[in-house]
């Protein structure tokens, strides 16, 4: 019963993602699409409430990770050749949707745009193929590490040997967060460190909410993202041992990019996952929602 519910509050969470990514436009404020997003998932889904505070980030905005609080109230205007990534789940009887799209406002990805939203989207998908019983959560984070420096090097933002990188942790410099988390009753579902789980005290991996091994039932989020950080940036770049990778010229293209995340929804099952989530995800399918061609869409089946 308690699946249930879950694939039903991402039923009508997917459906009020595909609905904002149809409606936004150039020139519209951030909260209104968080304000269509609260309107479909209650008047189409009886969800009346959020499972956490909507954030709607467009522009420079995608590369702050909780935006959208009090301090910064999804208020900015989208402007043309925005990214826009809006994080968003409803509730229903207390069970929680997180669901993270990421798509451009004028409905075309750039050739930027699009190298580092199939980035995240490769990293999403290898990680969700290789998910089964009793693979340890940790080790599907380093993956969407490795492949988020194989795919910056492929388009020559950094050079250089990606097992080198991963040893000065350069990956937490584009994923300073973690790869994803429980989901249930709490959008941060308990149990993800029970006695005898250590946190790993790594750049990155120590914001992991979970270092599980993965069992049959446990529901997570799986939520890489791509994201360039100034700050952070910075700080690598004054590091001798991370800096020695970087293309400054070509990163300069992407230092007001924002980010991208693609959040999943999934359920372990005996064998692989079960995919919870039900939007457009590849640039051909977003593109063709945005612009009022898109097909329908069904979740996929236990794996």
């Amino acid at each position: 019963m308690e699946l249930e519910v879950l694939r039903y509050t991402n039923r009508i969470s997917s459906e009020a993602h595909r609905e904002v990514m149809k409606a936004v436009k150039v020139g519209m404020k951030e909260y209104e699409m968080e304000s269509l997003f609260q309107h479909y998932c209650y008047s189409k889904g009886g969800m009346r409430h959020t499972s956490y505070t909507c954030i709607c980030c467009s522009g420079e905005n995608a590369a702050v990770l909780h935006y959208g609080h009090a301090g910064a109230p999804n208020d900015r205007t989208i402007k043309d050749g925005d990214i826009c990534l809006f994080d968003m789940g409803g509730e229903y009887y207390c069970f929680a949707s997180d669901i993270t799209c990421s798509f451009p406002a004028n409905g075309k990805f750039t050739d930027d745009q699009k190298a580092i939203y199939e980035a995240v989207l490769r990293s999403c998908r290898t990680v969700m193929s290789t998910m089964k019983p009793g693979v340890w959560w940790p080790d599907m984070h380093r993956l969407a590490d490795r492949i988020h420096l194989e795919e910056l090097t492929r388009i020559g933002l950094l050079s250089g040997s990606v097992d080198a990188m991963l040893q000065v942790h350069l990956g937490a410099v584009f994923m300073p967060h973690g790869l994803g988390h429980f989901l249930g009753l709490d959008v941060h579902d308990v149990g993800g460190y029970p006695e005898g789980v250590e946190r790993i005290d790594e750049p990155g991996l120590r914001s992991l909410r979970t270092a599980r091994h993965l069992e049959p039932g446990m529901v997570l989020t799986v939520e890489p993202g791509i994201y360039f950080i100034d700050h952070l940036l910075d700080q690598a770049l004054a590091d001798p041992a991370q800096a020695c990778f970087f293309n400054q010229e070509v990163l300069q293209r992407f230092r007001n990019f924002g980010g991208v995340r693609i959040e999943e929804d999934v359920v372990v099952t005996d064998s692989g996952m079960e995919l919870l989530t039900c939007v457009p995800r590849t640039v051909e399918e977003i593109e063709a929602c945005m612009a009022g061609c898109d097909k329908a869409l069904a979740p996929s089946g236990p794996k």
